[in-house]
């Protein structure tokens, strides 16, 4: 098992970029699908997006469609979100998931990271 934990969130304006990154420790780490989550105050939790073992395949949720892309680096164990044009209601905390097959708005994946908190300002 993997364990997740992710770095990169901050303040930005609207319009502005961040790059998330989740680093992973722990073997095999290439097995495994990983995808990025996002919750915000109130609301419920909402898959943003999520990428195959080797990197060739990626999904997204419409909300992020076109603005954020998802990649991998399995030789750094590592997964990036990068999120460009950002909107306040992009505001949410981000939470990196591990699963063992495709990750999709309806997974539930069995390991998670502790989040990193992404503010947008109007």
């Amino acid at each position: 098992q993997v364990q997740l934990v992710e770095s990169g969130g901050g303040l930005v304006q609207a319009g502005g970029s961040l790059r998330l990154s989740c680093s992973a420790s722990g073997r095999s780490f290439s097995t495994y699908y990983m995808g990025w989550f996002r919750q915000a105050p109130g609301k419920e939790r909402e898959f943003v997006a999520s990428i195959n073992w080797g990197g060739t395949n990626t999904y997204y949720g419409d909300s992020v469609k076109g603005r954020f892309t998802i990649s991998r680096d399995n030789a750094k164990n590592t997964v990036y979100l990068q999120m460009n044009s950002l909107k306040p209601e992009d505001t949410a905390v981000y939470y990196c998931a591990a699963h063992l097959s495709r990750i999709a708005a309806t997974s539930s994946p069995n390991t998670w990271g502790q989040g990193t908190q992404v503010t947008v300002s109007s």
